[in-house]
């Protein structure tokens, strides 16, 4: 049986610096939960099969959607982005620190691999 323990977030979030390289900090229902660090520009992507929900913990994160259309989500929000969908995060030039919510089999550059995808994540 799983010990059942209280997580606090914020101390989660000192125990990395890495930037674009989530850590799992739990999971749920066939759900990781990750904490991660981003600042400036990622990659275009999307996710063939999986939904993922992200939730601003710290900062403001933009999302462009290839539809033409960019969503700002702040502190205390949470974006979905639908599976499928192509996305591109990228920030103002601050750090933002979020939480993400989705399947186990989500693969953090969806198909696509270049020198910022994330093969292997790790536990903290």
């Amino acid at each position: 049986m799983q010990e059942i323990n209280s997580i606090n977030i914020l101390e989660k979030f000192s125990l990395f610096e890495k930037l674009w390289t989530p850590h799992i900090i739990g999971e749920l229902n066939g759900q990781y939960i990750k904490l991660c660090k981003l600042k400036n520009d990622f990659v275009w992507h999307s996710h063939k099969e999986e939904d993922e929900m992200f939730v601003v913990i710290n900062g403001t994160l933009i999302m462009d959607i290839k539809d033409g259309k960019t969503i700002s989500t702040r502190s205390g929000e949470i974006l979905i982005m639908p599976k499928g969908e192509e996305h591109r995060p990228w920030t103002n030039g601050e750090e933002v620190m979020v939480m993400l919510i989705e399947p186990k089999t989500t693969q953090y550059t969806g198909e696509l691999k270049v020198p910022q995808t994330v093969e292997k994540l790790e536990w903290i």
